[in-house]
This record gives C-alpha cells, structure tokens and sequence, in this order.
C-alpha cells in the first residue's frame, strides 16, 4: 500500500436546473449547502451514502471530514481511482437540525432515482443501513446480512457495504469493508 496516500477534496457537482424543487426538501435551510454529489459524474461506480458530512471547520476551511478519509482509504487500498467513482447522497444536504427523516428521505428519493437513471453507471454502491433500507424498500434490510454478494437495484448491479462512519467506529468491520471494496474492483474489472 501507499504509504504516501492522502485523502482529498473532491470537485461537488451543485443542483443541477432541472432539480431546484429539491430546495424544498425540509433539510434544506438557508444555511445548508446542497451537494448534489462528488467525483466524477461519468464514473462507472455510483456510490450512494445518506447525506453529505461536515465540509468546513468553525473557521470556514474545508477539510475531509472522517466519512470521506475512510471511503477514500478503502477505494485507494482496492486500487479504485477518483475517476473510477461518483459519490452522492440521499439527501442532498448536511442535516442542521431536528427533521421528519421519513418524510424527507421519501421526498429525496425520486431525486437520487433520477440522478442514478441519469448518470447511468455500470454499478452501485449502497453504504450504510440508511441507505440500504431506502433503496431496498425494506425497513428490515440490513447491511450485516446482505453485504458479501451482488443485489439489483433500478436494474443495476449493486453491492451493499457499511457506512465509512461506522467502519471508523467499530474498526472489527474493516476487514469486511475491505473485502467488499475489492470484491466491487474484481467485478469492475471484469465490466
């Protein structure tokens, strides 16, 4: 592995025209900053996520927050590039306060439906039990007992894997994230 490896910023893509009725998601307030997604929009990886983390410090400098240095790690030690991943949410903005998370990831969903149908990609990652339960249809749907083979989704291949945070939190699931980011390069590799 490269010792050298450092997480980076990656280029947001910002609401596209076509979707600024997402504004009136209720996470969305006058402060909360849309991110529409990151990395490269013509990968043939879509990774979904449940929202975008912290972007800046108190001062107002960006930084990598947590979530992104340990995606970022997993795909670099799977040998996946930047440009071999897009990564987006399903809501759109960094939740500040108290919502109806029901209703407000009911309401992002047809927009993170018509961006994947949009973008077209060769695969999907689903991360996180959020994530998994959203796209699934599934409140039992759980990434523990899905993770490990390939599912589909919106007529898709998809894989299922934790979400970075947790990964953070609970390092015992780093072996099993790993073996997921490389079992998604083996089937990359082979599209």
């Amino acid at each position: 592995m490269d010792s050298c490896f450092e997480p980076v910023i990656w280029p947001e893509d910002k609401l596209p025209k076509e979707a600024v009725a997402y504004r009136e998601c209720e996470v969305c307030t006058e402060k909360a900053r849309i991110i529409w997604g990151e990395g490269n929009p013509k990968a043939p990886v879509v990774i979904i996520l449940d929202n975008p983390g912290a972007r800046e410090d108190k001062d107002g400098h960006e930084y990598v927050c947590g979530t992104r240095q340990t995606l970022q790690t997993a795909l670099h030690q799977a040998d996946l590039t930047p440009d071999d991943i897009y990564i987006t949410y399903l809501l759109k903005c960094r939740p500040l306060r108290r919502y109806n998370k029901e209703e407000a990831r009911a309401f992002s969903k047809s927009f993170l439906i018509q961006q994947i149908k949009t973008i077209q990609p060769q695969l999907l990652v689903c991360l996180g039990d959020t994530v998994v339960q959203a796209m699934f249809d599934d409140q039992e749907a759980h990434v523990k007992n899905l993770r490990g083979s390939w599912h589909v989704i919106l007529g898709y291949p998809c894989i299922v894997s934790y979400h970075p945070l947790a990964v953070r939190r609970r390092p015992n699931l780093a072996r099993q994230f790993r073996e997921d980011w490389d079992m998604l390069r083996q089937r990359l590799s082979g599209c």
